[in-house]
């Protein structure tokens, strides 16, 4: 059996990275003891037998790619964009709680009631606050009907779609490539994903507010009904956590223009952006109640302060997980013998480009 090849993968050095891998030779002073996070070790097993999966890389890999992760982070000025992304969030908040609320309303008072429960619990109080309110104002007001109702939808919609539209192109910065589809085609790619993370922001709720009844008739007939729902309020916020990172997949695959192997229901970014956003948003909200001084600083206005803090930190957490799968994926065609220079993947579509 050959000795297996090791080949360079530095990823803060990418011309000597890419001429060691085109050669195909060993790395003249590493070996499979020193080779630590920097390199590929070729012939041995993967952690997974297919080359596309998102865990497919070698352990030995993940260090280098947890590296350029953070360095392509300020590389591609990620605090910026999350920022304008905090700006298109606060303009589609709104219509898209419209939206949601809309869903809600045919399925009842209950699963509304679930989701300002589920939001009770994250972020600094300020900020839930201020989207607990607005759902209820929304949800108490009267309704419109007739055709006024479907236009104010539509013009929600729309509205909505503005962040997605904001994180498309964050998302093409990050994999460092062009807008190459045409409008005609990314319009309704905004407009389909407004609408799949709406319906499956009301389906959470709904899951919440079933199967919490559920769990209740359970326990009845079992004789443990106390013991049972105590049960559920804790398992249901994985199964949350889970349609969080399903969601942000979905995100993460169809935002950037590039060709990706496949949808993955959960990615090593997704994950990331829930974890550090959920660590994130609970730190936050410790700080604001008990070293923050925002009220003192801007008076009324510490409200809002907070809530578009939050806002961006929330959309960092996004980014990160946005960045760390685009370095999965640009070791994953480096690890096939491709080039890993940018763009990081071929474009998806090429006809708007100049």
């Amino acid at each position: 059996m050959p000795h297996p090849m090791i080949v360079p993968f530095d990823f803060l050095e990418p011309d000597r990275r890419r001429s060691a891998t085109l050669r195909g030779v060993r790395a003249p002073t590493q070996d499979r003891t020193t080779c630590l996070g920097d390199c590929f070790v070729r012939n041995v097993a993967p952690m997974t037998d297919d080359l596309d999966a998102p865990t497919s890389l070698p352990r030995r890999s993940w260090w280098g790619v947890l590296k350029r992760t953070v360095k392509e982070f300020g590389d591609d000025n990620l605090t910026d964009w999350a920022a304008a992304l905090t700006y298109y969030a606060v303009l589609s908040l709104f219509p898209g709680i419209l939206l949601l609320t809309s869903l809600l309303g045919l399925l009842g008072p209950d699963a509304t009631k679930a989701l300002i429960d589920s939001l009770g619990v994250l972020g600094p109080g300020e900020a839930r606050d201020l989207v607990v309110g607005a759902i209820e104002d929304l949800q108490s007001s009267k309704a419109i009907a007739g055709p006024l109702a479907i236009v104010g939808l539509v013009t929600a919609l729309w509205s909505a779609s503005g962040y997605l539209g904001a994180f498309m192109r964050a998302a093409n910065s990050i994999y460092d490539v062009e807008e190459g589809r045409p409008f005609w085609k990314v319009v309704p790619l905004r407009l389909g994903l407004t609408v799949g993370v709406v319906v499956l922001l009301a389906l959470t709720a709904l899951g919440v507010t079933a199967t919490g009844g559920v769990a209740d008739w359970l326990g009845g007939i079992l004789g443990l009904r106390d013991t049972v729902v105590a049960v559920w309020d804790v398992a249901k916020w994985p199964v949350l956590l889970l349609l969080a990172s399903l969601a942000i997949g979905l995100l993460y695959w169809a935002s950037p223009n590039v060709r990706q192997p496949r949808w993955w229901w959960i990615t090593p970014g997704g994950l990331l952006a829930v974890l550090v956003w959920i660590a994130a948003s609970f730190g936050f909200a410790f700080y604001v109640g008990h070293a923050g001084s925002y009220n003192k600083t801007y008076g009324s206005l510490a409200g809002v302060i907070v809530f578009l803090v939050w806002l961006w930190i929330s959309n960092l957490a996004l980014l990160l997980g946005a960045e760390l799968d685009a370095e999965l994926e640009r070791g994953r065609r480096m690890r096939k013998g491709e080039s890993g220079e940018d763009p990081v993947a071929p474009p998806r579509d090429t006809r708007a480009m100049d």
